[in-house]
């Protein structure tokens, strides 16, 4: 299989001979052309371009330079691809790099983009996952291991030069009903530490001013982080500029639904086997606003869970209507006290929120004014029984041991 995007981990983002960008613009050039029906790699840094080293240290989670993020392969153009089509891309396979068997999550500070549990977690903190084949352990969450589900958090299609305006002023927008709240809204374009691909000069320094950050996830596809998108699913973007411009990154080796940890998943560097096809005017076809995809039917068995219940009531008793964020937050939390019960700290069932395959529902959104969402937590990733039973939690993980911390 041909290796379209060739990088070298040894050396920085923008020294990758222009296969690397970290914002969206529709003047993008292609870095490689491909047929439909083409399979080809794609290999990816982490969403960091290396900022977060394997140590025992928080320091760099604190002082990532968000500015930068994410890095991204691409963009690879499509012959015969148009506006209102449909690019189809298949992922055949997602995998490690030899010589760099390990990942790592992050809990973000709240002054640095905090993450979905920020109040309650407004300090950086890191866990170190090291992978052994399709498991992983981490000497900073002991007591677990579980198989992964390896997939791309971002990927997706360059927007039009009208959805990028579009984009830049609903955010823009919204960042003006607020402007100085911590963490920020939104994140509005920044020229500082922009990647531009292989544009150069002016036209590179125009772009990077109005370049969409890669942040949020948009009608584009993007950093959706959605878990299940491992090898054997298929994706439908729709195509909104001339060869679509299909980039991709941010590889994480496994991440619970909702990646709560804002750097939530066990991130990583790697590749990415793909196949792509057109259907042409599919967005007309079909009614396609946002990707629609087809999971694998690969995903890692887990049978025994304990299912926590969340409703939108806040900490404080504050009783909101029908606020399924609300009510997910609440699902998390009541999973992190139990956790607890048994040894781990806070931040360390935090971690483990953000990096095992738990899943995420919304169980009910009619039954006013609750509404109700549930966290799932295997228990079989645990090597000691987590069920609720008469004699009452046993403290099995070993005191001492806790997530990598600031200095």
């Amino acid at each position: 299989m041909k290796t379209l995007v060739k990088l070298d981990l040894d050396k920085k983002p923008w020294e990758q001979e222009g296969q690397i960008h970290n914002r969206w613009h529709p003047d993008l050039p292609m870095i490689a052309m491909v047929k439909p029906g083409d399979e080809f790699r794609v290999e990816c840094m982490d969403w960091t371009g290396g900022q977060i080293g394997n140590n025992d240290s928080a320091n760099d989670v604190r002082d990532v330079d968000l500015t930068q993020v994410h890095y991204l392969s691409g963009p690879i153009g499509v012959e015969g691809a148009e506006p209102g089509d449909l690019m189809v891309v298949e992922i055949l396979d997602v995998g490690t790099f030899e010589d760099s068997q390990w990942g790592f999550n992050g809990i973000f500070a709240k002054e640095n983009g905090g993450g979905f549990l920020v109040d309650q977690y407004p300090e950086a903190r890191k866990s170190i996952w090291d992978f052994h084949g399709i498991y992983t352990t981490s000497r900073h969450v002991p007591n677990v291991r579980f198989a992964g589900i390896m997939h791309p958090g971002l990927i997706g299609c360059l927007p039009s030069k009208e959805l990028l305006d579009k984009w830049n002023k609903r955010e823009g927008d919204l960042i003006a009903t607020e402007p100085d709240r911590v963490p920020e809204l939104a994140l509005p374009p920044n020229p500082k530490s922009a990647v531009m691909g292989k544009m150069s000069g002016e036209a590179a320094k125009k772009a990077a001013l109005e370049g969409a950050r890669t942040v949020p996830p948009r009608e584009h596809g993007g950093n959706c982080d959605i878990k299940n998108l491992t090898k054997g699913s298929k994706v439908y973007f729709p195509v909104y500029v001339k060869d679509g411009g299909l980039s991709m990154g941010d590889l994480h080796f496994s991440q619970g639904d909702g990646e709560i940890t804002f750097c939530g998943a066990i991130e990583m560097a790697g590749y990415l086997d793909i196949k792509v096809s057109l259907i042409k005017d599919g967005v007309k076809k079909y009614g396609i606003k946002n990707p629609i995809f087809e999971p694998s039917v690969l995903t890692p068995t887990y049978k025994d869970y304990i299912i926590f219940e969340g409703i939108s009531v806040n900490e404080q008793g504050k009783q909101l209507y029908l606020d399924v964020n609300e009510a997910y937050r609440q699902a998390c939390l009541n999973a992190i006290e139990y956790m607890k019960k048994f040894g781990y700290t806070g931040a360390q069932a935090l971690s483990i929120l953000g990096t095992a395959p738990v899943e995420g529902h919304i169980s009910g959104i009619v039954d006013i004014p609750n509404a109700c969402a549930t966290l799932w937590l295997p228990t079989e990733i645990f090597d000691f029984d987590m069920k609720p039973n008469a004699d009452g939690p046993k403290v099995m993980v070993k005191q001492g041991i806790d997530t990598a911390k600031t200095s």
